[in-house]
């Protein structure tokens, strides 16, 4: 019969080998940029390749006017083919709201995590006029604060096996001030329209004031 002092075998603690193979990854939750917030750090390329614009489906080439494209209240959003019906539906608004966007006196610029033949094919069957930006190495969703190789999509959405910047949407100003920012994280909905429309005419109203002034 075994007794208290030996129902268990003996275990040296030297025994114990620690595997130093396996990295540790600390986790810290993603903090997004919020309405209010400046990003100076905001940046884009001048690399064509990372360039790709559509007009009613057709894909157009021409230069993009950095300047004038940061001159003027800019819509950015996030976007990922990872993101299926959701990422499509956040497209699909987008470009109903386009024209009112630019008759307003703002611009749009679509941020892609990845340049496929996919979008094309998308763009095409839905008539869709709207610009890209594809920043595969994910650096404008980093300064976004919505990415972050620490805090993955996966631990928050189910049937997404790629970490992929979050669904979201944001307006700056000329001075690089957000003024509006709305991220779909219970895919109820992309953003209200009316909303955005809002926010960027009083901003391009504000801008022309101080340039009249």
């Amino acid at each position: 019969m075994l007794t208290s002092n030996n129902k268990y075998p003996f275990f040296d603690l030297s025994e114990i080998v620690a595997d130093n193979d396996i990295p540790f990854k600390p986790y810290q939750a993603l903090k997004p940029i919020k309405a209010g917030n400046y990003i100076p750090d905001l940046k884009f390329s001048n690399d064509y390749t990372r360039w790709q614009s559509f007009f009613n489906g057709a894909q157009t080439h021409g230069p993009i006017s950095l300047r004038q494209l940061l001159k003027k209240p800019l819509v950015i959003a996030f976007y990922s083919h990872h993101w299926k019906e959701q990422g499509f539906e956040l497209l699909n608004q987008l470009n109903n709201i386009q024209q009112e966007i630019k008759a307003n006196g703002g611009g749009l610029l679509v941020i892609s995590d990845e340049r496929t033949d996919q979008l094309a094919k998308i763009a095409w069957e839905n008539s869709f006029t709207l610009n890209f930006y594809h920043d595969e190495e994910k650096n404008i969703a980093q300064i976004f604060r919505i990415y972050s190789e620490s805090d993955p999509v996966w631990n928050r959405f189910s049937g997404i096996d790629a970490n992929v910047p979050l669904l979201a949407t944001y307006i700056i100003d000329a001075g690089k001030q957000v003024i509006y920012n709305h991220i779909d994280l219970d895919f109820l909905g992309t953003f209200s329209g009316e909303d955005i429309i809002s926010s960027v005419y009083e901003s391009a109203l504000i801008a022309n004031s101080r340039k009249s002034a």
